[in-house]
């Protein structure tokens, strides 16, 4: 009998793979087990050797208290991030160095160095404050992936002002939702976004979003098109705020709790939940991991394939990277437009060292082929990693064969995070063994545990439950804006400890596998099975790209398994292919856990992040409300 909140572990996948020499010895971070030691042996003191490395205005009184579930890091420190982003490099080499490399998806590339960018930066803070904007007040950001996106972020965090992102696509409605949530001053948006070749008519959805909100007292466009769009009476243009605004702006001296952005999370129902992160904390943390974790150097070029409108893109396009004084690469558009070969392609043009995707990419890629990697010299490649979505052990095997040459100049490494945790939890660093279908090992800081529904401990090796932090680090987020109750209810779900909502397991090295959300467990006839394992089982076969599985109500098992399947190139749906799948689960799996029913599908759907939306899938195949579908891609 399975006990209530453990999962039945069913993917027997036994192998290791070595980092590259070259790799492992040039790893920042070559203690790991001593990190890890002294991070939850004096937690205070590790953190407090973390902050000491940046800038600080006045120092801190007190690292930390926790009156649970609110707690607080570097009581009484002042600071504020962008003087850690900019000003502490303008008198080093760094000042001249690419921050930010900007690509689109017509072949379009602009350069912004470090001293250009905090100029812009400076520049486009006084435009703020000529509309009245300042310390505390809430600003929405309905931009492109552009650099004057990332501008706008770090000019509100300049002046003290609380960012809101919102991805550029979102409806009218979402839009509207996040501008009254936040109560925002100003909303800040483009004339156009460009996806695949077509054009998002940002100014007019945010047009529709902002009619009659009489608190909003300024909308600022950015008019990037040759027509420019008129401007209306609350209306100011974007460049003209930058040209017209001075190249000095002190950095406004925040609390280190003070909030520095709001980033609304889509929830199954209901309305979003706005994760507010702060100045101090956020910023010692994101710094620690792009260094540790992502490992780049001084003369590295990493690319973080993500948006500023997800907490990757805050975290590692816009933050860390620029904390770290590195040059990072980012692209507005799919990363497959004009075509696959898009993503060779710009490693190869910038020399790309280290990546920052989801496992949805490397199983694009994989669908797309064998021969595309080889046409192209990735060498200058170090490490590739993912997050985002369980990667499974096939996508992991074939990019490791075919991005990272086997290991001869690349690793291909894991790790799992939440917007509310801000950066990594669980990974593999570049000095550790890999475990294809295992994420890694908890990060230095980070103290987690798998316990069942009551919240008692699983011991047991291979056995799953619930996944749970127990205890806040730094760049943890503080609440939920406007609704404590809403933030309390993660930390009483079970008392004691953060409920993060994801189901995982541990093996005997201490390695993690994340299997899915609670949500998407599937329970067949008496067996909680995590639906990552079957997707797993169906990915391993040669005509499999991607798969997703759900749980149909069954009278006779109480679930019975669907599942969604999207072929790789040169393979065809029928029904013997449907036979051939199902034999391969039970060959992998065993028998309960080979779905009754499999659908071809040419795509799956997914969140803009990459994301598949397994609720989404239920929701049409049971007749039921999908709801909050705002992050689904078009």
């Amino acid at each position: 009998m399975v006990q209530q909140g453990q999962i039945d572990h069913l993917l027997q996948e036994t192998g290791t793979v070595p980092p590259p020499p070259h790799v492992a010895r040039q790893a920042t971070l070559q203690d790991y087990e001593g990190a890890y030691a002294r991070s939850m042996e004096d937690p205070e003191g590790f953190w407090e050797g973390v902050a000491q490395e940046l800038e600080w205005f006045k120092p801190w009184d007190k690292v930390f208290q926790w009156d649970y579930p609110n707690f607080q890091w570097f009581l009484g420190a002042q600071c504020n991030i962008t003087y850690n982003c900019l000003d502490r490099h303008l008198d080093t080499p760094t000042k001249n160095k690419a921050a930010l490399i900007w690509l689109s998806e017509t072949g379009e590339e602009r350069v912004f160095t470090y001293g250009r960018l905090a100029q812009l930066v400076n520049r486009f803070a006084n435009g703020l404050k000529s509309l009245g904007v300042g310390k505390g007040d809430r600003v929405v950001i309905y931009m492109p992936l552009t650099p004057e996106g990332a501008i706008a972020m770090l000019a509100c965090a300049r002046i003290g002002a609380i960012h809101s992102v919102v991805y550029a696509g979102f409806s009218i409605g979402s839009l509207r939702d996040r501008i009254l949530d936040a109560q925002a001053k100003v909303l800040i948006t483009g004339d156009a976004g460009y996806r695949r070749g077509n054009r998002v008519d940002l100014k007019g959805i945010a047009d529709g979003a902002v009619k009659g909100l009489d608190f909003l007292e300024h909308v600022v466009v950015w008019r990037r098109e040759d027509e420019k769009p008129p401007l209306g009476d609350k209306e100011v243009d974007f460049d003209t705020l930058l040209a017209e605004g001075g190249i000095e702006c002190p950095a406004e001296v925040m609390e280190a709790e003070d909030p520095l952005y709001i980033l609304y999370t889509s929830g199954t129902t209901g309305k979003p939940k706005g994760v507010q992160h702060v100045h101090g904390g956020y910023m010692v943390g994101t710094y620690y991991h792009f260094k540790n974790f992502w490992d780049v150097k001084d003369n590295d070029v990493f690319w973080c394939m993500s948006d500023i409108g997800w907490v990757v893109g805050h975290s590692y396009i816009v933050y860390a990277p620029l904390i770290a004084g590195a040059t990072t690469v980012f692209r507005e558009g799919a990363p497959d437009f004009p075509g696959p070969h898009i993503f060779y392609e710009v490693v190869e043009k910038y020399g790309v060292n280290v990546i920052f995707t989801a496992p949805t990419l490397v199983r694009m890629l994989m669908r797309f082929g064998d021969d595309l990697p080889g046409q192209y010299n990735l060498r200058s490649l170090r490490l590739l990693t993912c997050a985002g979505e369980p990667l499974n052990p096939e996508a992991q095997k074939w990019a490791y064969q075919h991005i990272c040459g086997n290991g001869e100049w690349a690793y291909l490494v894991d790790n799992w995070w939440q917007t509310e945790t801000g950066g990594p939890c669980l990974g593999t660093l570049a000095n550790m063994m890999s475990k294809p279908g295992r994420v890694g090992k908890p990060l230095p800081g980070a103290e987690l545990d798998i316990v069942d529904r009551e919240g008692q401990p699983i011991e047991e090796p291979e056995k799953g439950g619930i996944l749970v932090i127990k205890r806040p680090f730094p760049h943890f987020f503080r609440t939920v804006w406007g609704d404590p109750d809403r933030y309390a209810e993660n930390w009483n779900t079970i008392p004691g400890v953060y409920f993060t909502g994801d189901v995982a397991l541990r093996d005997a090295d201490g390695y993690y596998m994340v299997v899915g959300r609670a949500d998407d467990v599937l329970n067949v006839a008496g067996h909680r099975i995590g639906s990552a394992e079957v997707e797993s089982a169906l990915v391993s076969h040669p005509a499999v790209a991607e798969a997703a599985v759900i749980g149909k109500p069954d009278e006779l098992r109480g679930e019975s398994i669907k599942g969604f399947v999207t072929l790789r190139m040169g393979n065809d749906p029928s029904d013997r292919m449907v036979n051939d799948l199902q034999l391969h689960v039970r060959q992998e799996l065993g028998p309960i856990a080979v779905p009754s029913e499999i659908e071809f599908t040419p795509t799956l759907p997914k969140t803009r992040s990459g994301k598949i939306m397994r609720r989404l899938l239920k929701a049409n195949e049971l007749g039921l409300d999908p709801g909050d579908i705002t992050t689904l891609e078009e």
